[in-house]
């Protein structure tokens, strides 16, 4: 639910349905539908009219129309289209409308048994959540439609989804991974993937007109919907209940299908150009579109420039400064700064603390012992020169293709490419190093040979520059073929590839720093002589080092290159089995061959001399799945009885193999009751899993010394990191009931709630590396932890073959008497997630008179329980309205008014409050609202098929609420952006 101007989503809804019909009145619509092919003017007229128009692709072969230019009502211009055609119209709900074959003696007779009557529902080819045609899923199923997202001014799919209720944006989004927050932190190249029900990008299946993306990321486990092309976007669906056993692995919190547009006839270009009222992130966007129909086929192409300016963290209040206490908040400066501080080592934990700070204003000649200031501290602004949003461009290109084989055969093709260049600047390092004699700077304030200072290169070096590009590739071929009798066989092949690219370069590489402060031996191989080319100056303030000694230890750099490939085969035949009373049974039955593989390659030289080249991969696997779909009404107009107007059920059923694990077996059951019309009532069933991720299954193992602390001291341990063969699948138990109302006394108004109740188990993580520092110290990660005793041989011969296979260059720095513990911190399937909420919507579309026309929508998600089981020996905790995870209330309600060629749009966006449970206290709520104002000349001649729009999101600039993150910025980029007021436009041509 969400607050409309203090009115709670509930209270909207019974306002809603209160509304008389009277207010029902009809009234014509502006219609430009241009003559041709009939299959192109239907898209046109949906458009032009705000109907969804439902129809089989060889319904529309050889049919033309003369086209329709006027004022009309929805209906009467639909039949004018229709005209000599023979189609026949249903009616299905408010603004949905299946057009059907007219009889012809010709056709094949039906099976035995009464035809039932036209379905009480849309009736799509294939919609998401259902393999059988002609069939809408059970399943709760929201649609956002290419006019949903330029009403609500969304200029891509990832903002689009992003504004739903249900998508919580804690994980794999560019400001996440730029601000800290994500804690999988596997978003190297600020990707955008869909967090369905907060249960992680990685469990929400995404895919492009039924088939899967390749994955994203340094781990390549999530879906980049950033490279989708908004211009080539016809609209999107989104299942909200697990569906594995539909579509395999990953469906656990739902299913995003991105349908792209298929039978555009035409041109249409669109420009977009948009500012904040604070600085940063403008965006420009360009897209053109051109379409050519047929009788027997289509083809459409569409490509589309977006280009949107970094974010720096100076740009906001809330960012720019660690220091947030002029918020309320606390000091996150550090004590690594420039100047630095001279620290020393406590004895009794082993963490350095400063006890003297190098004088400012001096440029490190002529300091003596006296200089230095004891008891004081220099900090720094860990912010300075960093960025919350990346700069990207985008550059997007589509084709696809469809041509009838004759009366039986139809040809489908399409191919895509993305490639999204970013860049961004992370905080820059800063390190504790030790000084000595050696360099001539060197001054001790206590007569030691040596000191060791915590220093920030920020303001000398800059924010850490990172840069990239992403290229992502989707290609499909299907053939569809007609059996007869309603029965379709489809035979599809998909491929899809994804190639990240993130360089980091002019990053501090420590060994040339030790060489530049006479720590170590001048390296021929560097060719660097600080005797002459200058000694790095740890003591001087501004200036003191000179462009060539920070250039020597700024050439340190990371280059990264990740492959991810999916390649499927699927096949699918799908029809009527028979006829009942209640109607026809159907059934749909398929398989599907998938292989995926993924590989990374690394170069480096952070910390030698010489560059180092890892290569990981590729790993693959080869994927075999089987499944079938049933859906049987028992009851429907043929058979009604009083209180059971309909009464269909489904089965669901898919089977996977893998390699590595063996079987996954996923079952769905669905119930759909209908006691009167305009009232239904549903519910589902089913388990869903998420198959280990390649990396996680074969990352290479890391074995390495670390010092964690145990109680008031610190101990030695060993760490085990790295991916573990052994995963099992992470698995889900998923309920929803609902009901959906279309009271026929109230036209226009739908009404919709579901309830849903999530139990996520074996969820794949690493607990312990995400908790290092608490790892000794908690009963919660007992069972990943092994005690040592040096004086036992078995012990210290377990070690001692862990460093004989260790790879780390500080393999040998302790002895293995030394080591305390064996820390695991590899992949394991460990702790779950319960989560339960309902789901409400509500929707009422009336006329005003003749001229004016006014939509009302609401939409809202309320959580009751999200407790997370971190680990199996840890107790389950509620994570519920705490900082980086779901809130218990996120809604959105509009309000539409359209007169003539002129519609506005308000909306009001709502986020509940939570709590800060570090520093225990609220994070208000944060509600914003958008305007959209739209104008579509019908009258001037030059502007026809124009529209203009002026988005405004944001209208009162209103500030996130504040929340500190660890990293010193002031609010929470899972549940709020810093964006402020967004003011865009945009113009559509259709020529």
């Amino acid at each position: 639910m969400r607050c409309l101007v203090g009115v709670s989503t509930t209270s909207l809804l019974a306002v809603l349905a209160m509304a008389p019909a009277a207010f029902a009145a009809p009234a014509g619509v502006t219609f430009d539908v241009p003559a041709g092919p009939l299959g192109p003017a239907l898209i046109e007229y949906a458009r032009q009219a705000h109907r969804q128009v439902f129809y089989e692709t060889a319904l529309m072969k050889g049919r033309t129309t003369p086209g329709l230019q006027g004022r009309y009502t929805e209906d009467e211009a639909l039949t004018r289209l229709l005209a000599g055609s023979g189609i026949v119209v249903d009616h299905t709900g408010p603004n949905v409308i299946v057009l059907k074959p007219p009889v012809i003696a010709a056709d094949p007779p039906p099976p035995a048994g009464p035809r039932p009557a036209a379905s009480t529902e849309v009736q799509a080819l294939v919609v998401t959540g259902a393999q059988i045609r002609n069939v809408s899923p059970i399943s709760p199923l929201s649609t956002v439609s290419r006019d949903d997202m330029d009403r609500e001014g969304r200029t891509t799919v990832a903002d689009a989804l992003q504004s739903l209720p249900q998508v919580f944006g804690g994980v794999a989004t560019p400001a996440t991974q730029l601000l800290g927050t994500d804690r999988l932190g596997t978003n190297d190249t600020a990707a955008t993937g869909v967090n369905l029900r907060g249960l992680g990008a990685t469990a929400t299946l995404v895919l492009v007109d039924g088939h899967r993306m390749a994955g994203s990321g340094v781990t390549g486990d999530f879906a980049d919907v950033s490279a989708i092309p908004s211009s080539a976007v016809d609209h999107v669906e989104v299942l909200l209940d697990g569906a594995s056993a539909l579509y395999g692995s990953d469906a656990v919190g739902g299913v995003v299908n991105i349908i792209l547009k298929r039978h555009f006839d035409g041109a249409e270009t669109r420009m977009l150009g948009s500012l904040t009222s604070d600085g940063g992130a403008g965006e420009t966007q360009v897209g053109q579109t051109f379409g050519k129909s047929w009788d027997t086929g289509n083809v459409t192409v569409s490509f589309e420039y977006d280009a949107r300016d970094a974010l720096h963290s100076a740009q906001r209040p809330y960012t720019a400064n660690a220091n947030l206490t002029p918020f309320g908040g606390t000091d996150e400066d550090v004590f690594y700064a420039h100047p630095g501080n001279i620290l020393v080592p406590n004895p009794a934990t082993g963490a350095f603390t400063p006890e003297w700070a190098i004088p400012t204003g001096q440029n490190g000649t002529g300091l003596t012992p006296s200089s230095f200031l004891p008891g004081q501290v220099n900090l720094s602004n860990q912010r300075e020169g960093s960025d919350v949003l990346p700069q990207q461009k985008r550059y997007s290109s589509y084709l696809s293709f469809t041509q009838q084989l004759g009366d039986r055969v139809t040809f489908d093709a399409d191919v895509r490419f993305t490639d999204r260049d970013f860049a961004y600047n992370l905080i820059q390092a800063v390190d504790i190093f030790p000084v000595t004699k050696a360099n001539p700077f060197f001054v001790s304030p206590n007569g030691t040979s040596s000191e060791d200072i915590g220093y920030s290169f920020a303001d000398e070096l800059g924010g850490l520059k990172v840069t990239g590009s992403a290229e992502n590739w989707g290609s499909t071929g299907t053939l569809t073929f007609d059996l007869g009798r309603t029965w379709e066989l489809q035979m599809s092949g998909a491929y899809a590839q994804e190639l990240g690219y993130r360089n980091e370069d002019h990053i501090l590489n420590s060994s040339f720093l030790n060489e530049a402060l006479g720590n170590t031996a001048p390296d021929p191989a560097t060719g660097y002589k600080p005797a002459v080319q200058g000694y790095f100056d740890p003591f001087g303030d501004g200036g003191a080092n000179g462009r060539s000694v920070l250039a020597f230890i700024d050439s340190g750099f990371v280059h990264s290159v990740t492959n991810s490939q999916v390649a499927t085969f699927d096949t699918k035949v799908d029809g009527t089995l028979f006829t009942l009373p209640g109607g026809d049974w159907k059934l749909a039955v398929g398989g599907q061959v998938r292989q995926e593989s993924f590989q990374e390659r690394n170069e480096s030289e952070a910390s030698k001399d010489t560059p180092t080249t890892t290569l990981t991969g590729p790993d693959e696997r080869l994927v075999l799945a089987a499944f079938g779909e049933l859906r049987a009404p028992i009851v429907g107009p043929d058979n009604a009885v009083p209180g059971i107007e309909r009464l269909e059920f489904s089965v669901a059923g898919r089977v996977e193999q893998y390699p590595n694990f063996g079987i996954a077996a996923n079952p769905k059951l669905g119930l759909l009751w209908s006691p009167l019309t305009g009232v239904k009532a549903r519910a589902t069933w089913g388990t869903s899993f998420r198959a280990p991720e390649l990396t996680e299954l074969f990352q290479p193992s890391a074995i390495g010394p670390d010092i964690l602390p145990k109680g008031g001291t610190s101990e030695i341990v060993l760490l085990l990191t790295g991916g573990n063969r052994n995963l099992k699948p992470e698995t889900a138990s998923s309920w929803t009931a609902g009901v959906d109302l279309t009271p026929p006394q109230i036209p226009g108004l739908t009404l919709s709630a579901t309830w849903f109740d999530i139990r996520f188990t074996n969820q794949i993580g690493v607990p312990v590396a995400q908790n290092l520092n608490n790892a000794l110290n908690s009963p919660a990660y007992a069972s990943f932890i092994t005690a040592l005793d040096p004086t036992n041989a078995a012990d210290l011969a377990k070690v001692a073959a862990l460093l004989a296979a260790s790879t780390s260059p500080n393999a040998s720095l302790f002895p293995p008497s030394a080591y305390a513990f064996i820390v695991n911190g590899e992949e394991v399937n460990t702790g779950g997630l319960l989560e339960r909420g309902l789901d409400l919507s509500g929707g009422y579309d009336l006329r005003l008179g003749d001229e004016d026309r006014l939509t009302l929508s609401a939409e809202g998600t309320l959580l009751f329980d999200y407790v997370q089981q971190v680990t199996p020996n840890s107790v389950p905790n509620s994570l519920l309205n705490t900082g980086g995870e779901p809130a218990s209330l996120r809604g959105r309600a509009s309000a539409a008014w359209t007169r003539g060629p002129v519609q506005a749009t308000l909306s009001v966006n709502y986020v509940g409050g939570y709590r800060d449970i570090v520093l225990d206290r609220a994070v208000a709520s944060w509600t914003t609202a958008d305007l959209q104002i739209l104008w579509r000349p019908t009258n001037i001649r030059a502007l026809t098929k124009t529209s203009l729009a002026l988005n405004i999101l944001n209208i009162a600039d209103s500030s996130p609420p504040f929340y500190e993150t660890p990293l010193g910025t002031g609010y929470d980029p899972a549940n709020a952006n810093p964006l402020g007021r967004v003011v865009s436009l945009q113009l559509i041509k259709r020529w």
